[in-house]
């Protein structure tokens, strides 16, 4: 019992080490990323400014809600970014910094690892995401959401980036068997969940084999929670329809995730693709 208190204490020890080392690299490209968060902030106005333009076209539409159903689907899925993001960077800032060997070679297991790359992308994505939503909502738009229940949408969404941190170990392998293209087919990845999630527009109006899809999806569920809690003014006992698929989808996506990624780490290091150059 000893051994085993003293071993998980040792792997705890090394997640919360790659949690600080991730802090320490996100300090020192600091002014990148907030390059990085005025494109977001951007990108956002540019979708959330679409209800503003089907107005002065002549649209009929609640310009409010509109904005706000928008804002919420860019705000997510930039999230969604930041944490595919960090998973996928797990090999290449580790390439770039020359270190990749020495990592994959510590005594530490893969999974708690990817878990403290989880762990950092989950409270920085938070918070990024937090800070882009009150930017957005009040300073640009002065939306009103007075209705709006923030804590039951932000449950969904920390519950949903469980299920976003298994896929996004599932796609963080693609850089590790691939360095030349894998990070540009980690995007392929994330496009799709962006098509089939409802991200700017209800699942509804997608042909029906698509719909499917967007049932495995757990951008999707974050989406229709976080807009039931915002828009609707629903509490936290009526989320239990998004929950519930989330956790099934997390419990299932974690251990598959772990299991891609352990099969490319050993390609990887058969094939010799460790090593910066590729």
């Amino acid at each position: 019992m000893r051994a085993l208190v003293s071993t998980m204490r040792a792997e705890l020890v090394g997640a919360g080490g790659v949690v600080e080392r991730n802090y320490y690299l996100t300090k020192r490209y600091i002014w990148w990323d907030i390059a990085w968060f005025l494109w977001t902030v951007a990108n956002t106005l540019t979708i959330v400014f679409i209800a503003k333009g089907i107005e002065a076209s002549g649209g009929e539409l609640d310009v409010n809600r509109t904005m706000t159903t928008l804002l919420i689907g860019a705000v997510v899925w930039a999230y969604l970014g930041i944490l595919f993001e960090f998973l996928m960077e797990t090999v290449a800032w580790e390439r770039w910094e020359g270190t990749i060997e020495y990592t994959f070679m510590a005594p530490l297991s893969r999974a708690m690892h990817l878990a403290g790359q989880g762990i950092f992308a989950i409270i920085y994505g938070l918070l990024r995401a937090m800070f882009l939503f009150a930017v957005c909502a009040f300073l640009f738009f002065d939306l009103a959401m007075p209705n709006a229940q923030f804590f039951p949408a932000f449950v969904v969404l920390v519950v949903s980036s469980v299920s976003f941190i298994g896929i996004g170990m599932m796609m963080s392998v693609l850089p590790l068997i691939s360095p030349e293209k894998g990070t540009q087919l980690g995007f392929v990845a994330q496009g799709t969940l962006l098509v089939v999630s409802g991200v700017y527009y209800p699942v509804s109006v997608l042909p029906e084999w698509m719909q499917w899809i967007a049932t495995i999806s757990p951008a999707t569920y974050a989406l229709d929670g976080i807009r039931e809690a915002i828009l609707e003014g629903q509490g936290l006992t009526a989320m239990w329809d998004e929950l519930w698929p989330l956790m099934i989808i997390g419990v299932v996506s974690i251990p598959i995730g772990l299991w891609v990624f352990g099969r490319g780490e050993r390609y990887a290091k058969k094939h010799g693709k460790l090593k910066r150059s590729g």
